[in-house]
């Protein structure tokens, strides 16, 4: 059985993840309370007449007991022999405080926090810091819509219990703001940008004659290979670790030209040597 255990910040995007789970064949279920996981599992997997092959479950700071009731789960489901999955939604404050006030919904934390959205958010932060360390996989929705989560899905959990890490490339553009999921970011504004080029402001990185214009300068060559020696380099180091997914991000100014070539030059590049490799060009749409 695929366990996929979903967590994180109210208003991060739990409801969407299902969503887009349950349209890839999962059984999801909401709000589960934390300390009834490894029951529910096991209940799962026993129940071999309801094929219950991928199941996903959503469990967060709406069950009071949270904070314990999640760190003694995951110790039993591992006691068990259960495996899992977590996954992670964060986003940044502001842009959270602002899905609250655009929906009006009421922060689970809110009657602690003397109506405080802001302290709400915060104090929420510092329960749910175990959950967000234990994550296998992490996904900052702050600047994408409910469409590109759905593509990052079905890129993670698709083939979530292959064997071998995830690598994630990310191109975005600084002016959006950063990769905070990144565990590497590289700042690509270094080198000339396609923008000012008549014939290739409007077009993409995914273009080759953008990509040959971002690649044209010696040093734009010697700052790949650098990042490329680096990577080769770390990715045995994190594999030793049991590191399950690892996203590398690349930043230039609007994300759509310099960044997108060296996500997908990398990706390409890397998926050629076989590993497993995604890639998402977070900004490549924006105006």
């Amino acid at each position: 059985m695929e366990l996929i255990i979903i967590t994180g910040l109210s208003g991060a995007g739990k409801s969407g993840t299902i969503n887009a789970l349950e349209d890839m064949g999962f059984y999801c279920v909401d709000n589960i309370p934390a300390s009834l996981i490894p029951v529910f599992a096991e209940l799962c997997a026993q129940a071999s007449e309801l094929n219950l092959s991928r199941v996903a479950i959503v469990t967060d700071i709406r069950g009071r007991e949270f904070s314990k009731g999640f760190f003694n789960s995951l110790k039993e489901l591992e006691t068990k022999g259960l495996a899992y999955q977590l996954l992670f939604l964060d986003a940044g404050d502001a842009e959270l405080e602002r899905r609250y006030k655009e929906t009006r919904r009421k922060h689970p934390l809110i009657n602690e926090t003397n109506g405080s959205v802001e302290q709400a958010i915060k104090k929420e932060r510092e329960l749910l810091g175990y959950a967000r360390r234990s994550a296998d996989y992490i996904i900052d929705t702050t600047h994408i819509t409910v469409g590109q989560l759905k593509e990052r899905m079905g890129k993670i959990f698709r083939g979530s219990f292959e064997t071998g890490m995830l690598i994630t490339c990310v191109s975005f553009g600084f002016k959006y703001g950063s990769c905070s999921e990144a565990d590497l970011v590289f700042d690509v504004r270094c080198l000339p940008n396609p923008f000012y080029k008549q014939d290739l402001k409007n077009k993409t990185g995914l273009d080759k004659d953008v990509a040959d214009f971002v690649f044209a300068p010696a040093r734009a060559v010697e700052l790949y290979k650098k990042i490329t020696d680096l990577i080769d380099f770390l990715i045995p180091q994190y594999l030793d670790e049991g590191k399950s997914q690892l996203t590398i991000g690349f930043g230039c100014t609007g994300g759509k030209h310099r960044s997108v070539v060296f996500a997908q030059t990398l990706c390409d590049r890397l998926s050629s040597s076989g590993n497993r490799v995604t890639v998402n060009h977070r900004d490549i749409n924006k105006r």
